[in-house]
């Protein structure tokens, strides 16, 4: 029997079993015969959560005699870690897993595969069900999702037996009272201090065995078209109709909104009868899976978004519409989601949000997108946040040490005042210098511009009194739309970037996608083994002329009777240059001849990432008027070190003799030649690796806005002859620790490094 058929055969003969007048324990002898007969399967059992253990309560296929004999504790054995963890294992050798633990009195030897499901109430583990064959198989999902389909109809049968009460699930769900503290991602730097309050509480699913399979049906059409009004009515409101990055973010909503896939699917599952919550519940638990074994960084924020839209729908179809920013935030609030939707987080009142704290996220999430806008700091990929924490805790998060203080006692919140009023007094001499130059005290002045990639960015160009934008991410747009951006939008965002740029320069970097920056209207370099050096930015550019044409328009077009400077990622060899120059000038030739106003003057400039392009540098400067140096990817390929790795993350050093090295043979060879030299990238955003590249040469540094002021402070207070001078001989003398060196001069020369 098919899987889905499997699944809603057994559902209907549940029905039956809960009907019968039999006890407990003999339905659940009738519920693993059922299932095993019904997926063919050789072995089917029901382990339950009695006094903290996983208890073997009913089986097909093992001895009868471990019935109540065999007990795991909840992550022992591979049942304790489906419980523990609440995920399936699918297992074609069971035996060789790390976590197996062999229990004789099942007489299991018998049997290679496995696969398990949790059984949850109130998201808590309150038993497994597994299957288990004779022979080595891998369970097709299709069975899995039969499995767990089964199990959702389980807990229900259970808990209205009271084989397992709410005071057990209660247990297994306790929160502590005492301080702690737990790990996660920076997503946003910052540290911040508040209550915890949660989004919105997650719907409990009451019943999960449909009695109206139509009815069902009805339910979720109607939940659909209500979730189609809101975001269209969203997408009609002033604050998003503008046009920018948050348009691009709901016009992906409103392509997973109107998606009959997705709904076709719900169907399918109500089929197997389930309710329409149940069925939602399932499919965005399919979703969520795909989650986990996707590693490309845009396909898993795609998911993402589908996985917060199939919450909203879940609270339209239950009549669970309430969350947080609805109902108002009760003072300075520590928000706790398990994700966030970037809508979602616009809608908070600002004033009281103090920070966000997710169980998922990532640096490229939308919402991390928007939040980083707003300055709000936000720590992701913290996990059991919501088995750890309650609403009204107070909590402590400090983003930068990716650290989430929870209960804090008296000593810690005296630590955290102390923090704050001192980050709020530096904050207040950084502001002193925003605008005065960053001149060092023997009279070099250094140019300070920022990074950006989105329209809310260039806010920070009066804030922190950059001197331009030295690097504009223009593949941001790209990332965050669910469609190749049309022109006209592209030139919407740079004219607008330039306008907030006023007479400071800009450089627009043409667009760095593929690799790990994928987008799904784009295809090739998917299966790149090392996305990093794959087919990506200016490969695929020039690859897809069709799509930097596109670009180049819009930047001329926006840029009309101002200086154009535009850059081209990743050139590995000078004929790549040379041909995207190309591309640009004939553009510009083109839009001349059709009357259009054009630039004053267009400035061409090389990325300096790949190790090779130093080779050959005496042939790529005549060609440039200005080269950039990204220091991020020109280490990772220097060192051959992925820096996602977080095994390689600190292993190497910046101030490394290697790197200095390297960086002052660009300076050297770009000054020869008359061009002026950038350095994109963390390595200049931090006072001690920004003093040593000043050293070297360095006059202009782009970096992120939060880092402008402490490397003000740093040229301000420091003489940078007498580093200079230090740091060549530094880098001449073999075995030299440039950091201590530095680290040394610098605290002996009394330079504010933070």
């Amino acid at each position: 029997m098919p899987p889905a058929n499997a699944a809603r055969e057994i559902l209907r003969r549940l029905h039956e079993v809960m009907a019968s007048r039999t006890g407990a324990e003999a339905k659940l002898g009738q519920v693993v015969r059922i299932i095993a007969q019904a997926l063919s399967s050789e072995v089917a059992s029901i382990y339950l959560l009695r006094d903290g253990m996983l208890e073997l309560y009913a089986t097909q296929g093992l001895s009868q005699a471990a019935v109540h004999v065999t007990r795991l504790a909840m992550g022992q054995g591979l049942i304790g870690v489906i419980a523990a963890t609440r995920e399936p294992l699918n297992l074609a050798e069971a035996r060789e897993h790390p976590d197996f633990a062999y229990r004789p009195e099942t007489g299991e030897e018998l049997y290679h595969s496995l696969a398990g499901v949790p059984i949850v109430r109130r998201e808590a583990a309150i038993g497994v069900l597994a299957v288990q064959h004779r022979e080595p198989r891998d369970y097709d999902d299709v069975e899995i999702e039969a499995l767990q389909t089964v199990a959702m109809a389980l807990s229900e049968l259970i808990h209205g037996a009271g084989m397992v009460d709410d005071a057990e699930a209660a247990r297994a769900r306790a929160t502590n009272t005492l301080p702690g503290r737990l790990q996660g991602l920076r997503l946003v730097d910052g540290l911040a201090r508040g209550v915890a309050v949660f989004h919105q509480p997650r719907v409990i699913i009451e019943h999960t065995m449909a009695d109206d399979v139509e009815a069902e049906r009805n339910r979720v059409q109607t939940g659909f078209l209500r979730l189609r009004q809101q975001i269209d009515a969203m997408m009609g409101t002033a604050e998003f109709s503008a046009g920018g990055d948050h348009q691009e973010v709901l016009e992906t909503y409103k392509m997973f909104a109107y998606d009959e896939g997705w709904l076709r699917r719900i169907n399918e599952a109500i089929d197997t009868g389930l309710t329409a919550e149940a069925a939602i519940d399932r499919v965005q638990a399919r979703t969520r899976a795909r989650m986990r074994s996707i590693e490309d960084p845009y396909l898993r924020e795609r998911l993402a978004d589908l996985d917060d839209l199939a919450n909203r729908l879940l609270r339209i179809v239950s009549g669970q519409l309430g969350t947080a920013a609805q109902m108002g935030l009760p003072g300075d609030t520590i928000l706790l989601a398990r994700n966030l939707g970037p809508a979602e987080l616009l809608e908070y009142d600002r004033r009281f949000l103090k920070g966000v704290v997710l169980e998922e996220g990532s640096l490229t999430a939308h919402v991390t997108i928007v939040a980083r806008a707003m300055g709000v700091p936000m720590l992701g990929r913290v996990p059991e946040l919501f088995g750890q924490v309650s609403e009204g805790d107070e909590l402590i998060v400090d983003a930068g040490n990716g650290m989430l203080l929870l209960r804090p006692q008296a000593a810690m919140i005296k630590g955290y005042t102390e923090m704050s009023e001192a980050r709020a007094r530096r904050a207040e001499s950084f502001a002193r210098l925003r605008d005065l130059p960053a001149v060092s005290r023997d009279g070099r002045r250094i140019e300070v511009m920022m990074n950006a990639g989105l329209a809310d960015d260039t806010q920070a160009l009066d804030q922190t009194g950059a001197d331009g934008i030295g690097l504009f991410r223009t593949e941001f747009q790209f990332l965050v739309s669910a469609t190749l951006p049309r022109r006209e939008r592209q030139q919407a965002l740079y004219k607008h970037v330039l306008d907030a740029a006023g007479d400071r320069p800009v450089v627009f970097r043409t667009v760095d996608i593929g690799g790990d920056k994928t987008v799904p209207y784009l295809s090739g370099g998917e299966d790149d083994e090392n996305p990093a050096m794959g087919w990506r930015a200016l490969r695929l550019a020039l690859g897809r002329t069709g799509l930097m044409k596109v670009q180049a328009r819009a930047l001329l077009q926006a840029a009309a009777g101002r200086t154009l400077n535009v850059m081209f990622p990743m050139v590995s060899e000078p004929w790549e240059f040379a041909e995207a120059k190309a591309l640009v000038e004939a553009q510009r030739a083109l839009l001349a001849r059709q009357g259009h106003p054009l630039p004053s003057r267009v400035a061409y400039g090389a990325m300096i990432e790949v190790p090779a392009l130093i080779e050959v540098l005496d042939h790529l400067l005549p060609m440039t008027d200005f080269v950039s140096v990204g220091t991020n990817d020109l280490t990772q390929f220097l060192f051959a070190a992925d820096r996602a790795n977080p095994r390689l993350a600190d292993r190497y050093d910046w101030l490394s003799p290697a790197i200095l090295r390297v960086l002052r043979r660009i300076v050297r060879a770009a000054g020869a030649a008359g061009k002026p030299v950038t350095v994109c990238g963390e390595m200049g955003g931090r006072p001690l690796e920004a003093l040593a590249l000043l050293a070297i040469g360095i006059d202009r540094l782009s970096i992120t806005p939060a880092g402008i002021g402490p490397v003000k402070a740093m040229v301000r207070s420091t003489d940078l002859a007498v580093i200079t001078e230090a740091m060549q001989g530094w880098l001449d003398a073999p075995g030299s620790d440039v950091r201590a060196c530095l680290s040394a001069l610098a605290s002996e020369q009394g330079i504010d490094l933070g």
